[in-house]
């Protein structure tokens, strides 16, 4: 049945409302784009177990290389030592040190002088595992490494002879360096060290820094004829390094520098003239981070175990993420620290005029 006029009129209300609508509103919106977020998922992190810096996931899985690193005046400065994750300094004879320099989360491309062994070495770098690098030794002590879960890279075997080399214009026998990335890149199979000390998140969160006293230089006596130091330089806000009284300073002439030294005390024994760092044990510590120190206890219960540092509370102490020096201090030796200067008196005011 056809629509009458009721009907029409109706339906031509409601289309002149629309067109009326429709002129009000103006032109009909456009939909809206769909939405894309920019935001990238950040990759996982890990702490770098030697230094606990915060890295990429998988970014740390080759070995650690250990050396047995020169102090001698002639092999000064050293290749490499500025970008080590780890240093100990050790007493040998002559009241001299030498190092055990540990590589990781940074490798340089040549490392060194290197040189021979010495006793308390096996004790240093078997909670590490990795490699041992080094230029010989007397027969016990190279027995000694060898019995160890480290790999022995010595100078002048079939293995290293295309990556241990006598640099030019260094006496020897203070100028035997090493290919480092090449002769970690052999050994991949070897598993990454296992993390040796605690840390904070930051500087600020260091043990040293909530529960320490101020501190301006540390200075050190191994024996007669080493006597290093450290100062507090607050523009780099590192610890920097002295021998003698004159800056320990790397081939670009920077001091070497350390965010955290550990400064341990301990027991030395001499067997056919060649002093030992006994290092199972325990004893008296510091540790320096952020222009403070803290007071501590040291203990190692056995070579494969990693040295442990708590505070007089008991409470572990937690280095700043960054490289350490571990100073292994004779108890025939000393340990010095001085305290900044008080800051200067307020300048007197002047009295109001009566």
């Amino acid at each position: 049945m056809g629509q009458g006029r009721g009907g029409r009129a109706v339906a031509g209300a409601l289309s002149g409302l629309a067109l009326l609508t429709a002129c009000a509103q103006g032109p009909m919106p456009t939909p809206t784009p769909t939405y894309s977020s920019s935001y990238l998922t950040p990759e996982p992190t890990a702490l770098a177990p030697l230094t606990g810096e915060t890295v990429p996931v998988g970014a740390l899985t080759a070995p650690s290389l250990a050396a047995k690193v020169d102090n001698h005046p002639d092999a000064r400065p050293q290749f490499g030592l500025e970008r080590t994750d780890l240093v100990f300094e050790e007493l040998v004879e002559g009241g001299l040190t030498r190092y055990v320099a540990v590589w990781h989360s940074d490798v340089p491309a040549e490392i060194g002088p290197i040189r021979s062994i010495r006793p308390m070495d096996p004790d240093i770098v078997s909670p590490l595992g990795g490699i041992i690098a080094y230029s010989g030794g007397q027969q016990r002590f190279v027995t000694m490494m060898r019995d160890t879960n480290v790999y022995n890279a010595i100078h002048g075997q079939a293995d290293t002879d295309d990556l241990m080399f006598r640099v030019d214009g260094r006496p020897s026998p203070h100028d035997v360096l090493v290919r480092a990335p090449e002769l970690i890149a052999r050994h991949l199979d070897l598993p990454a060290p296992a993390q040796q000390f605690s840390f904070a998140p930051d500087v600020a969160s260091s043990s040293a820094v909530r529960e320490g006293t101020a501190t301006e230089s540390m200075a050190l006596r191994f024996g007669s004829s080493s006597a290093p130091s450290w100062g507090w330089d607050a523009v780099r806000g590192v610890w920097a390094r002295s021998q003698s009284g004159v800056p320990d300073v790397d081939n670009a002439g920077v001091p070497f520098s350390a965010v955290n030294v550990v400064i341990i005390r301990v027991p030395v024994t001499v067997s056919q003239g060649i002093p030992k760092t006994e290092l199972i044990g325990t004893g008296e510590a510091w540790v320096s981070t952020g222009g403070m120190t803290i007071h501590a206890t040291w203990s190692k219960g056995s070579r494969g175990e990693a040295i442990r540092l708590v505070d007089d509370t008991g409470t572990v102490i937690r280095l700043a993420p960054g490289n350490s020096w571990i100073e292994l201090v004779p108890l025939s030796g000393s340990v010095a620290f001085t305290a900044p200067p008080p800051p200067p008196p307020p300048a007197p005011t002047e009295s109001p005029a009566p």
